[in-house]
């Protein structure tokens, strides 16, 4: 099975580039949908979050605040690896029980989604590493867009990531996602045709 990392940052358009091989129909592992699974109600994983930052990141209803932890930790880089501490272990065990899964059903291609790629040490998994990048402003002006957040508020967030300029030097293939939709989308036709076709030719 050949394993695809695929990484980038806040408001990158890693997503975007996660849904143009979703909808070709490779199989993919998202991260961000393991990391709400672990900290369903009931989980340990919840409980581990509970038991360093407090109730007050619950719900009435007992789901995660997520609003509530986000402020606690977006503007605290040692609450942020505290919270990423917490975690680590159920998101990536959960992680590699999909992998198992997948590996049992002679998947050719398997593409995982994970923002922390390089800093949890994944891509020394993968055959291939790519980087979705955009460079600074362009980041800062779309998160702002998106999430309506300040300047500061969207600042904080990029800077609470690895940098993407420091991840170019991970990746097998960078996707360049600084200009248009329709460039995004050329680009990955291109990864596509080239990249993953003969992969999927070869396995059958």
């Amino acid at each position: 099975m050949f394993k695809i990392g695929l990484t980038g940052g806040i408001a990158s358009g890693k997503s975007t580039v996660l849904t143009y091989f979703k909808d070709k129909g490779i199989p993919y592992i998202d991260a961000d949908i393991v990391a709400r699974e672990v900290v369903e109600p009931g989980t340990e994983g919840l409980q581990a979050i509970v038991d360093v930052f407090g109730l007050n990141v619950l719900h009435d209803d007992g789901t995660l605040n997520r609003e509530a932890l986000g402020a606690i930790v977006f503007h605290n880089e040692e609450k942020r690896l505290q919270l990423n501490s917490c975690l680590k272990e159920y998101i990536r065990n959960r992680i590699m029980e999909l992998t198992a899964n997948y590996e049992v059903q002679d998947t050719p291609i398997l593409i995982y989604d994970i923002p922390l790629l390089i800093e949890g040490e994944w891509y020394t998994m993968m055959d291939e590493v790519w980087l979705v990048y955009v460079n600074e402003p362009t980041q800062i002006e779309r998160l702002m867009s998106r999430n309506g957040l300040t300047k500061e508020d969207a600042i904080a967030r990029i800077k609470s990531q690895m940098r993407l300029d420091d991840k170019r030097s991970y990746a097998d293939v960078i996707i360049d996602n600084n200009g248009t939709p329709q460039t995004l989308e050329a680009q990955l036709d291109t990864i596509f045709s080239d990249r993953i076709k003969p992969l999927l030719q070869e396995a059958q």
